[in-house]
């Protein structure tokens, strides 16, 4: 594994106007490992989101991604590192005037790839990875909640990102479909070796990401213990966010061991 940290933020601080959203943020992700931002709404787990991807400036301190600070580069040097970044938000955010294989198309069009054949074969290949090829035709209203999201992954893949950000990927779905994703999400974290930041607000998900991987042999989760040892993937870590600033970071286990009131009722 690269020493260089896939994501490091650099004690960032950001405010609104007179608002303080981030203080003092400071945290690093090794390649391959997993980040679940945890906090109450309006905490700033989306805004540093966008602060990795190089959407939002921090007033003071550095973003960097694999070792290039973010903040003080221009758009137009921004752009070759967000090809390395994918992102799917909560509402799957797909054209709804471009059918599933447009959709997922979208990003090879824009970065000129004009072999026909090629993109077919790529869209193809992601929706099978998603289990939607047989929508590939389809128009996003005529998909549900869950199989837009499957969507949005293959879409946020296609250029095969080293990090990936999932921005509340299960909101608003039911138990079962919120599983596929999470399914979809350990895949990549354990096929692909992506490094992922999850921000969700669903903490059986997050614990479902610690403690399950995905076993190509079974395609699907299975225990992380006992089948093989813990140092197999790379590890799951947490982060909670609390006024503006990191209220804990650490692992699952000390997380749910902490005797912390505010992290007990957080957990409740």
């Amino acid at each position: 594994m690269s020493a260089t940290p896939a994501i490091e933020l650099r004690n960032v601080s950001l405010s609104f106007e007179s608002k303080r959203v981030l203080s003092d943020i400071s945290f690093a992700l090794g390649a391959g490992e997993t980040l679940i931002l945890l906090g109450v709404t309006g905490s700033g787990k989306s805004v540093i989101l966008k602060l990795i991807l190089g959407l939002l400036k921090p007033d003071a301190g550095q973003v960097l991604i694999e070792g290039h600070d973010l903040v003080p580069l221009p758009e137009t040097s921004l752009q070759p590192i967000r090809k390395r970044m994918g992102i799917v938000f909560q509402e799957g955010a797909l054209f709804d005037s471009l059918s599933v294989f447009e959709n997922v198309a979208y990003r090879l069009r824009e970065e000129h790839l004009e072999d026909e054949a090629a993109i077919e074969r790529r869209v193809r290949e992601l929706l099978r990875f998603v289990e939607m090829e047989p929508a590939i035709e389809k128009m996003p209203s005529e998909l549900s909640g869950g199989m837009r999201r499957r969507v949005s992954v293959a879409r946020a893949i296609v250029s095969d990102p080293s990090i990936m950000l999932y921005d509340s990927p299960t909101g608003g779905l039911d138990p079962v479909t919120g599983h596929t994703i999470n399914v979809l999400i350990a895949k990549l974290r354990d096929v692909q070796h992506v490094t992922s930041v999850v921000v969700t607000h669903r903490l059986q998900d997050a614990f479902v990401l610690a403690n399950y991987f995905f076993s190509t042999e079974k395609q699907t989760l299975v225990p992380l213990k006992p089948i093989r040892p813990p140092d197999a993937i790379a590890p799951t870590r947490f982060l909670v966010l609390r006024d503006a600033g990191v209220y804990f970071r650490g692992s699952e286990q000390e997380l749910t061991r902490s005797p912390d009131p505010y992290l007990r009722k957080f957990l409740a």
